[in-house]
């Protein structure tokens, strides 16, 4: 037996007599869903698609955003 297949074991063991365990990784699988899944679609709307058409816009769009604009003077000048 190698330790690999002796740590999946060990794993798998474990898992399968796990009985407060299950519950909580299912509680904390259904979290995550929430978080990522259900509040990102409704309450998080996608402003840089409703800002900028092109890809270019939107790169411009972001540097600027994340530079405070530091990069769109020195262009201008």
């Amino acid at each position: 037996m190698t330790i690999a297949s002796a740590i999946i074991r060990f794993y798998v063991d474990g898992f399968r007599r796990m009985t407060l365990g299950k519950t909580l990784w299912a509680i904390i699988l259904v979290k995550l869903f929430v978080l990522f899944a259900i509040v990102k679609v409704f309450l998080l709307p996608n402003h840089l698609n409703s800002r900028c058409d092109s890809s270019e816009e939107k790169s411009a769009y972001v540097a600027d955003q994340l530079t405070g604009g530091a990069g769109q003077e020195e262009i201008k000048n």
